[in-house]
């Protein structure tokens, strides 16, 4: 971070909590300095020399001159942009071949890696069977193949809902397969599916793939009797897109320039394409637009949104050359969603009433459910109306009343209008509910986890007409020693009178069951087969760390029993209330010059006057760094995210148990920025609060070590994309606390990007992050916090945080990725490479893949394979 003169005083605050007040006078001075030397010819254009350490592929300087609001940011690897230019190409294969010689000496250790992950999985195995139509789907995985194969058998008796049994080994009686993307796949490096819709005949099938990995999808039709694809070709545009339940339309979404889905346009099956024309259009460079059908298939759907405010357009899909109207026109930082039922035979004289489900955020920012009554409420409609069903907390939202705003976001919530269930529940949030003919399906989330509810919608009617509260109750794992994730899965169609939902932990396979709502029979259609694996070997539990600012932050941990006895003795599994406290900031650095210093001393009276300085000033860091080690401790591997309002929930992985059974305890930290504990969560951790992501993060991996459960010099993290972003924040707030970072497509050159609107994401992006283009405020405090703009020399870490250490630096990128550019990791991994930054960096490129990575499974298991190996290896940890 440079103060360049430019910030006020507000500003410049900001910007050192962003540091977690860390830094003190010199520090900050000797960062600048550094700075200024590196960009002393500022001139566009010109020539710098080249900084880059003994080692690395060398990269070239160029003087770019980024300027905003007065200020100018000199940038010497802008240039890295030019994506097909010959430099930037050979500089990719140099930086590939080095990560493939980095990574030879440990190949056999990624390869028994691999064959671990791969004993964990039956490579030919086959779905549970969903009933859409006429036909139960499914899908297909064989060994040797990368991608799999969905196929299907027609329904035989229109009353039975219990799917065929699962066979991987054999066909089902009539099966046949809608589609093989092994086939599809063929001759490409990449491939991916971004729409499969079936008509109701289910004959003709939408389908569009993706061969770059940048997210533009070209669309077919297929007729299923024939095998064969119809002559028009869709080609480039956005991920969704439906055929009509009649099969003579389909709807799809355009990109425009900045590769925003913006345009939704008609397709009528059988002519070319030069013929389509636009439904609808956004002029808002926020938005993004989609397309869909109604769950009951009587309206098109489209929806458009930005990250504040949401508004949906409705055809009936009689009339699919019609124009779409809104349901309720947009409102500024409202967001909503709705869907259609009816109460069957609860109207007078056994009439049905029809009924509109709306999920909204115009009275709580923690969502809110109303059901409108269709026969009395004509449109417009406003949100609001209706008889409320759920309602979320309004605990420390931004929004809510100044008594509520004032509360922490886990105050437990009490309101009268809620089911009982609801009542006394901390981080409450309400995500949805769901209406078929026999039953209602609520989906929420509280105390950091979620849930889900169900009632039988004859009760719901009753309910809805005496206007008293729905009798919805939980459906739960019943494990208690679990940190369970639960959600409804696989409830296609209306009529279904089963429920089915799936859980699944951190150590718990996934479980699929189905409840029948007219008998009450909970029935287990699979339990996850891992091979190989004893989950009662394994433990987890979610308590709490009181971070800087005095909030209790959520940390998941997992570890095999017997390899922690530290975790073992502290007590309690699942979701815990222990709370434990973070250490000071300010300490640990002094601690960590105090032992710097002593080591200085120490060294003061050698009588070899020879005494290499740089060898030395190496040696006292080191023990700085270690000052404060618990060396007998465990590894640990944090992880975590923090945007968005996405929360990182609990889920089971095939990799893990390969770590877990070399001794390392792996963490989640459910950071500020997430959704974990509702609205006021996301809020705590975006735009101008951004840094509280960063610190949580850092405070929970301090809290872990203090309590010499975990040790620092065997303490590695990872994030990716905005937990990317996490990451490269760490790196340089507070680098002592990890052995090494693992940063996946990391948006590490944020501001960079959010002052360009012509970038892909930027303008809706703006909502998330603040607009530095517009607004100076803004870009001071994100040029405060963005990893490229504030990583160290060597030296300014060590006069910052009392040791110069570093952690081992493993990035992930893709060349063809849309979300987050390959240049940002890029960018950063040459300062990473400077040879004053001392750092050791790597990173594996991808040529042909996108935001996710390679594409096909075996591919993904080997690179996941790789990175773990590269993990062990800093650990300490290496078969």
């Amino acid at each position: 971070m440079v103060d360049d003169g430019t910030m006020d005083g507000a500003a410049k605050e900001a910007a050192a909590n962003v540091v977690g007040g860390a830094r003190d006078a010199g520090a900050a001075q000797a960062a600048q300095a550094a700075q200024g030397a590196r960009g002393a010819n500022d001139t566009e254009g010109a020539r710098l020399d080249c900084l880059t350490a003994a080692g690395y592929p060398p990269a070239r300087r160029i003087v770019h001159r980024r300027e905003a609001h007065g200020d100018v940011f000199t940038d010497p690897y802008e240039w890295m942009r030019e994506k097909t230019s010959p430099d930037v190409t050979s500089y990719v294969a140099a930086q590939n071949a080095l990560f493939g010689e980095r990574m030879k000496p440990h190949a056999a250790f990624a390869a028994t890696l691999l064959d671990e992950l791969r004993g964990r999985v039956h490579e030919t195995d086959m779905s549970v069977p969903v009933r859409i139509h006429g036909y139960w789907y499914f899908g297909r995985t064989h060994k040797g193949q990368e991608y799999g194969v969905t196929c299907r058998t027609p329904v035989l008796d229109a009353q039975d809902w219990n799917p065929p049994t699962v066979d991987p080994e054999s066909p089902l009686p009539g099966e046949e397969i809608v589609f093989d993307s092994n086939k599809e796949a063929e001759g490409h490096d990449f491939f991916r599916l971004g729409v499969m819709d079936l008509s109701r005949d289910g004959r003709w099938l939408l389908y569009g793939t993706d061969t770059h990995g940048d997210e533009r999808y070209d669309l077919r039709i297929r007729d299923l009797s024939t095998g064969r694809d119809l002559p028009e070709h869709i080609d480039q545009v956005a991920a969704g897109g439906l055929i009509t339940p009649d099969g003579k339309w389909v709807f799809y979404t355009k990109v425009d320039d900045a590769w925003r889905p913006y345009s939704v346009w008609r397709h009528r099956v059988g002519t070319p394409a030069s013929e389509d024309r636009e439904a609808w259009h956004e002029d808002d460079e926020r938005f993004w637009v989609g397309v869909g059908m109604s769950f009951d298939e009587t309206r098109l759907v489209i929806e458009t949104d930005s990250k504040t405010t949401t508004e949906v357009l409705l055809l009936p899909a009689s009339d699919p050359t019609g124009e779409f109207k809104p349901f309720i026109p947009r409102t500024e930082g409202v967001e909503y969603d709705v869907s259609f039922a009816s109460f069957e035979g609860a109207g007078e004289g056994g009439s049905d009433i029809p009924i509109a489900l709306v999920i909204h955020n115009v009275t709580n920012p923690n969502f809110e459910i109303d059901v409108i009554d269709l026969r009395s409420h004509k449109p417009p409609y406003t949100l609001g109306e209706g008889q409320v069903v759920a309602v979320g907390s309004a605990a420390g939202c931004e929004k809510s009343s100044p008594d509520q705003r004032a509360l922490p976001a886990d105050t437990p919530c009490d309101d009268p209008r809620n089911p009982a269930i609801l009542q006394g529940l901390r981080g409450l949030r309400v995500d949805g509910i769901a209406a078929y003919r026999d039953y209602v399906a609520l989906d929420y989330r509280a105390s950091s986890l979620t849930h889900i509810a169900i009632m039988p919608k004859a009760e719901a009617a009753r309910a809805f007409l005496e206007g008293r509260p729905w009798p919805f109750r939980e459906i739960t794992a019943n494990r208690p020693d679990l940190l369970v994730s639960i959600g409804f899965s696989g409830n296609s169609s209306y009529e279904a009178p089963t429920a089915r939902y799936s859980f699944n932990s951190f150590t718990q396979p996934t479980e699929l069951r189905q409840l029948n709502m007219r008998t009450g029979e909970d029935t287990l259609l699979r339990r996850r087969d891992v091979p190989h694996y004893d989950a009662s070997a394994y433990r987890e539990r979610r308590l709490w760390v009181r971070v800087r600012d005095g909030v209790r932050v959520p940390v998941s941990l997992v570890w095999k029993a017997g390899l922690v006895p530290a975790l073992d003795a502290a007590g309690g599994l699942g979701l815990v209330d222990t709370v434990i406290d973070a250490p000071d900031v300010a300490s640990m650095i002094a601690a960590n010059r105090a032992a710097r210093d002593g080591a200085r001393d120490g060294n003061a009276g050698a009588a070899d006057a020879a005494v290499d300085a740089a060898a030395d000033a190496a040696a006292r860091s080191a023990d700085a760094w270690l000052s404060q080690d618990h060396l007998d401790a465990a590894p640990l591997f944090i992880t975590g995210y923090g945007a968005y309002g996405i929360s990182s929930d609990p889920g089971f992985s095939v990799s893990r148990p390969s770590m877990l059974d070399r001794g390392v305890v792996y963490a989640l930290a459910h950071v500020r920025g997430g959704g974990e504990m509702g609205r006021a969560w996301y809020e705590q951790g975006r735009r101008t609060n951004k840094a509280n992501t960063f610190t949580d993060f850092i405070d929970v991996t301090a809290a872990l070590q203090a309590q010499g459960w975990v040790a620092r010099s065997r303490t590695v993290a990872c994030g990716g994309s905005a937990g990317g972003l996490l990451m490269g924040a760490i790196a340089t707030m507070a680098p002592y606390l990890y052995a090494g970072i693992e940063a996946d497509v990391p948006f590490v050159d944020a501001l960079t990007s959010m002052l360009d609107p012509d970038l892909p994401l930027t303008v809706t992006e703006w909502d998330e992050w603040g607009d530095p283009l517009h607004d100076r405020r803004v870009y001071e405090y994100m040029k405060s916090y963005s990893p490229y703009e504030n990583t160290m020399d060597a030296a300014a870490r060590d006069a910052a945080y009392g040791t110069s250490h570093m952690p081992h630096i493993f990035i992930t990128t893709s060349m063809n990725d849309t979300r987050v550019l390959y240049v940002e990791p890029l960018k950063w991994l040459a300062r990473l490479q400077e040879a004053g930054a001392g750092a050791d960096a790597i990173a594996r490129i991808e040529i042909d893949a996108g935001h996710g990575g390679g594409s096909g499974r075996y591919h993904q298991w080997q690179e996941v394979s790789e990175e773990n190996a590269w993990t062990l290896v800093t650990m300490g940890l290496t078969r």
